[in-house]
Formats: structure tokens, sequence, C-alpha cells
């Protein structure tokens, strides 16, 4: 399917879930009615992620070693997983340990996030204004996440909007609402140049890190078909060859080539 959003502007329709299983089946609705499941977010708590992630994650802790070590996976909300994409784990502030599915995920981890990682130390609620969720709604959204409910995010277009958001309301979802929030997305194709690399990655590695970073990074999207599996094998190659600097930096180099 091509797409949607390479052609119209797109809405964010969001909305609370209590339950589990209404949410999963809401996402496999959406995408039966043509949502690309790349447009569908989830997040919620993981009570159960605390014996393996400990004290505070930081944007240095996830961006540079998160998605080596695999610590960011986790598998809170079971087969609805497999629906979506961009999972991982991460610690936010004020709210604890989450899961996150689909480009929110992914944004929140850093692969896209930009300056998210500067309002994401302020909680959730910060970084979903920074894409520009209202604050009300985003204020909302923070409390019930903290309640151990779930969020959705679905990116349709706005003609979709109002069909999306009567699928919500009578599957039980609570506190919906279309805003123009934008969830930043990682270019999808191989990296052009050193510009391409999300902003906080580029700010923690210096010219010649950066460019070891690019290669890696193409050369391994060609084989794999993916940009997950780039992003880890990049990120390994980088640490193979530099060590951080006093500013935490990837800037001193281990070998000689």
């Amino acid at each position: 399917m091509t797409s949607t959003s390479e052609k119209t502007a797109l809405k964010s329709v969001s909305a609370i879930f209590k339950d589990e299983k209404k949410m999963q089946e809401v996402v496999e609705r959406l995408i039966d009615r043509g949502v690309p499941k790349d447009n569908i977010s989830i997040i919620g708590r993981d009570f159960h992620a605390e014996t393996r992630i400990s004290g505070f994650v930081t944007k240095q802790d996830v961006i540079l070693d998160g998605l080596a070590t695999g610590a960011i996976f986790g598998s809170l909300f079971g087969s609805l997983l497999a629906l979506l994409t961009g999972v991982g784990v991460l610690f936010i502030p004020f709210l604890g340990t989450v899961v996150a599915a689909g480009p929110l995920g992914a944004a929140l981890l850093g692969a896209a996030g930009g300056a998210l990682y500067g309002s994401l130390g302020a909680g959730i609620g910060a970084a979903l204004m920074a894409m520009g969720m209202p604050e009300d709604k985003a204020t909302i959204y923070e409390t019930r996440l903290k309640a151990g409910e779930f969020l959705l995010v679905a990116e349709v277009p706005q003609e979709q909007a109002d069909e999306v958001v009567s699928l919500l309301e009578s599957a039980g979802a609570e506190e919906v609402a279309i805003t123009d929030m934008k969830i930043p997305r990682q270019p999808k194709g191989e990296l052009a140049d050193n510009e391409q690399i999300s902003p906080e990655i580029r700010a923690n590695l210096s010219d010649d890190a950066q460019k070891t970073f690019v290669d890696t990074y193409n050369r391994s999207f060609r084989e794999a078909n993916g940009k997950d599996n780039a992003l880890t094998k990049a990120w390994d190659r980088v640490k193979q060859v530099f060590d951080r600097d006093e500013k935490g930096t990837y800037s001193r180099s281990k070998v000689r080539s």
C-alpha cells in the first residue's frame, strides 16, 4: 500500500484505553480499514520491567547503548506488538518504565527524536506537546498513563479522522481528540549524508564517527533491507572504532586505518 503520509497532510487521532484487549481489537480494525500500521502508535506502562532497567535512562543511555544491548525491547502488549513497528522500552521521568510501539515509540527512543529529548526529561506530557499535542490533552494523557492505562495515536488523512473517532468511541475509548501532532520520522531509506542523522545522535559523534555511522548504516540497510538492524550495526561499529571523550562524544579513535 502506498503511504498515505506521502500524499496528504495527516491528522493525529488520539485516545485512551483502559482495556488492552479492546485496544488490540481497535488496532486490528484500523488496519482493516486501510490505516497503515506504520501510522499507528501505542504506549503504556510496563510494571514488570523494573528488574531489567535500573535507574533513569538518559538520552545517551537509550540512543547510544539501548539499541546495541537490546535492553529497549519489551513485550508488554504481547501479540499486539506483532502488528506494529518500532517497539521499545524506556524509562520516562514521572511515569516510569513504558513500552511504546509504532512511530511514537521510535521517536521517543531517539531514532528520529531530534529535540524531543529536551522535553522528554520533563515527562511524556512535555514530549507530546513538543510534537504539537495541545497542553490540556497532553496533561490528561500523562495522568492516565500513570494510572496504568494506554494511549493510542493513529495518523490519518483529515477526511478519515471523524470516521476513526467514531470507531474509537464505539470501542470504549476515552479522551478522544483530533490534533495536529506530528510524530518525527527517520528517513525511510539510506542516509544521504551526515545531516540526515538525528540531531540528538549527531551531537554525540565527531565528524569521523558520523562518517563511520553513515557508511555502516547504509551498508547494513542494503544487506538487511531495514533500518532497525542498520541502527544497531551502525552503533556497534562506532563503539568498535571510537571511545568517548570527556564530553561523552565518540571521537577518540581506537584503531588506525
